[in-house]
């Protein structure tokens, strides 16, 4: 069976890294993909943005399944393309991907289907912003409503921040027309987890549960980025309350979506808040969280490719998701002046001379391949050092002694991912 994986970073190794150990898998394409994947994968030059130009690959190359990572070409209407030329597909259609393409249309739905979220308005102006924040009081959480790279929240927690973000927002217009409008909503309290399942239009198979730390300081401080860090289990959410969690906050969306003729078909991830009145919808994507992607490939048990599947020909069958126990850890090595400008072009060194086992993992996310061979940071977020163990200690042990054996001049990491849940009272 061929394979194309679409996308380049860290999610995307790991997702063909996983693939690769599947006897089913003759084949694997990954578009663009990077210098780390090409060890698992045939990269071709085709940007994850030109969803016509996958299409023909996938078309000539005569792929048997599409599975997307990012969020944009899905919000470009990638799937419904390879559909209506006869291919099937791992991921939503674009009415299905507004969930993650319209921070508005996601809030709405929420409303309309009774799942449980802050409380917000939505707000087209400056002057419609500031009555919104009066509303709800300081801090407060502005959410451009397009796409921005996972960097579209801004939580100002007194005066002087509101007016900076408000100016980012309307009158810099940082994020472009990704904030024609905003949510603004109520800042919730609590504990922030992740819930991740797989829906084949009808039915989910859920992950086992993540955390990811978003901040780019230590002690969660600092400006949002795509996430500098994750682990498996999340080790504040159980099992049994994650089942719990899935009919409450995921299933409805499956229902929703399937009720208005657009059946969700791909990943399902629901970024929550435990709080003390109960669990609240922070977001939710249609792909796997970045890097939340990378433990949960490290621990999962067996073949992915037939669950992938099924979900794309609509029926999952006996398809199923089984977790190893234990526990998996990646911390995001990035660049300094990460999210704004991140450094790039230094050598990155210490790559082969890393440990190949199945218990220390190296992903590459934002490298390139230079014509003398050498590979280069190219993006803010550079490298993923994975690590599994018996438990959490021993996986992030695992990543630290990864993250610290591969340099390069402008490499920056979190020294706290998993902290507090080793030595309660310490770090976030």
């Amino acid at each position: 069976m061929k394979i194309l994986v679409v996308g380049g970073g860290g999610r995307e190794h790991a997702l063909c890294w996983k693939l690769a150990g599947s006897p089913l898998a003759t084949k694997i394409y990954c578009a663009p993909g990077n210098p780390g994947i090409a060890a698992v994968a045939e990269c071709v030059e085709v940007s994850a943005a030109d969803v016509a130009g996958l299409t023909d690959l996938a078309v000539s190359r005569d792929v048997d399944l599409t599975v997307v990572g990012p969020e944009v070409p899905l919000t470009l209407g990638l799937a419904d393309l390879l559909a209506g030329r006869g291919r099937l597909v791992f991921g939503p259609g674009r009415e299905a991907a507004r969930l993650e393409g319209s921070k508005v249309f996601a809030k709405e739905f929420m409303r309309r289907h009774g799942i449980p979220t802050a409380d917000f308005e939505v707000v087209e102006s400056l002057a419609a912003a500031r009555r919104a924040v009066a509303r709800f009081g300081l801090p407060a959480v502005l959410k451009a409503d397009g796409l921005a790279a996972g960097k579209g929240v801004l939580i100002p927690r007194d005066e002087a921040e509101l007016e900076a973000a408000l100016r980012e927002l309307f009158v810099a217009r940082r994020f472009g027309a990704a904030a024609d409008r905003v949510v603004v909503e109520e800042c919730l309290a609590g504990e922030e987890v992740s819930l991740i399942a797989v829906s084949d239009g009808r039915r989910l198979r859920r992950f086992a549960t993540a955390k990811d730390y978003k901040r780019i300081g230590e002690g969660d401080t600092g400006p949002n980025t795509g996430g500098m860090g994750a682990h498996s289990p999340s080790a504040v959410l159980p099992e049994e309350a994650a089942a719990g969690l899935e009919r409450q906050v995921l299933q409805p969306v499956v229902d929703g979506m399937a009720a208005a003729g657009h059946p969700f078909v791909g990943v399902l991830y629901g970024g929550l808040m435990l709080t003390a009145a109960g669990p609240r919808v922070l977001e939710y994507n249609v792909r796997f969280g970045d890097p939340e992607c990378q433990p949960l490939m490290l621990r999962l048990a067996g073949d992915l490719l037939p669950v992938l599947l099924g979900a794309a020909r609509g029926d999952f069958g006996a398809a199923r998701l089984e977790f190893d126990e234990g526990a998996a850890a990646c911390v995001v090595l990035a660049s300094a002046g990460y999210p704004a400008t991140p450094a790039k072009g230094d050598v990155i060194t210490g790559l082969d001379d890393l440990p190949r086992t199945r218990e220390s993992v190296l992903f590459h996310a934002g490298t390139s391949r230079r014509g003398d061979g050498s590979v280069v940071a190219s993006g803010g977020r550079v490298l993923n050092a994975c690590g599994r163990g018996a438990d959490l200690g021993e996986a992030l042990a695992r990543a630290y002694a990864l993250a610290d054996a591969v340099d390069w001049p402008a490499k920056v990491l979190r020294r706290d991912i998993g902290r507090r849940i080793l030595d309660p009272g310490t770090g976030v």
